[in-house]
């Protein structure tokens, strides 16, 4: 008797092991070994640069969705925005260059207007679904398509390019590196951590968590709830004109087609990294796995002739559809094993 309780008491000292929280990681691991045997050139430090610069990207946007879905909201107008946001920032710069040539002064001229284009466009969300008392999904949906509509105006249907001039000098905030990783991984980097710290160990993150699991108790507990879910959405904005502003230098130009698919790559990444779609709990660690995981996967279909990467969004669509799946599962466990 004395040596069975000794077992079950030994048994219940063992760490408990947190799939939920460890998945993520599992599956990016076991991603990387699947490329691995497809291509040995999918371990190259060209294509794995390449790679963690594509993350980066939508990874900068996910971090700030993770915010917003924490507080219970959605943002499907990520992708118009980055367009309409590099597509006048194209036009500014182009206009500098005759007061202030093509150096260093016109390219933080644009990016200091890619930063309030996104702070004014996230405030826009925000206050529409709060104030306006308009859903979430029903004012990105249509601020979407007036982003899309307006640098398809702009471009008058074709392509805005950047001058020649400022693209050799914008050029290295995409090329450059830093310690040997690309300038963009390294915004990254900076993004996440600073969202990481603001969702666990400040004020702000944890009053998106009730907001997110209680919007009428959060409002009983004297939380600001407007103007919490306003600056989540200011939070997207900001990370939406970040990823602009190192992409612009990419290609150089912007059109109807840029950022198309953006916001369905940030809400996969955030909801693979386990942040509820309903709202209440939200893993920056989490949305940075997931934003690697969707590019590990893009990256796998480009090395295989199997699936078609053409299939891309075909894969994040069932992804985000099986994630949300599961997670229904398994909150509806919890609630079956609290009654």
């Amino acid at each position: 008797m004395s040596e069975t309780v000794t077992t079950q008491t030994a048994s219940n000292r063992l760490p408990a092991i947190d799939f939920k929280t460890l998945g993520p990681a599992i599956a990016l691991l076991l991603l990387c070994i699947i490329g691995f045997s497809l291509n040995p050139a999918f371990v190259s430090e060209g294509n794995l640069t390449n790679l963690l610069t594509r993350s980066a990207f939508i990874g900068i946007i996910a971090v700030g969705a993770t915010f917003v879905i924490t507080a219970g909201g959605i943002d499907l107008s990520v992708g118009s925005m980055a367009a309409v946001i590099a597509g006048v920032m194209i036009i500014i710069m182009n206009n500098a260059v005759g007061s202030f040539g093509t150096g260093i002064a016109t390219v933080l001229i644009g990016c200091g207007c890619s930063i309030i284009l996104g702070i004014g466009a996230g405030w826009i969300n925000g206050f529409l679904t709060t104030k306006g008392k308009i859903e979430a999904f029903i004012v990105t949906l249509g601020t979407m398509g007036i982003y899309r509509s307006l640098v398809t105006y702009f471009a008058d249907g074709g392509t805005l390019s950047l001058d020649f001039g400022i693209r050799t000098t914008y050029r290295p905030v995409y090329y450059d590196s830093f310690f040997g990783l690309p300038i963009p991984v390294w915004v990254f980097i900076v993004v996440a951590i600073a969202g990481w710290i603001l969702l666990n160990r400040t004020a702000f993150g944890r009053y998106c968590t009730a907001i997110g699991s209680n919007e009428a108790v959060a409002k009983y507990s004297a939380i600001k709830v407007d103007r919490i879910k306003t600056w989540t959405y200011v939070i997207q904005g900001l990370c939406v004109a970040l990823a602009t502003i190192i992409y612009v230098p990419r290609l150089g130009s912007a059109s109807s087609s840029t950022g198309v698919l953006w916001e369905l790559e940030a809400i996969a990444a955030v909801i693979i990294g386990g942040t509820v779609l309903k709202g209440g709990y939200g893993r920056i660690g989490g949305t940075i796995l997931g934003a690697l995981i969707l590019t590990t996967i893009g990256n796998i279909l480009n090395f295989t002739d199997m699936i078609s990467n053409y299939l891309n969004g075909t894969m994040q669509g069932l992804i985000i559809i099986v994630a949300v799946w599961l997670q229904r599962g398994e909150w509806g466990r919890r609630r079956n094993s609290k009654s």
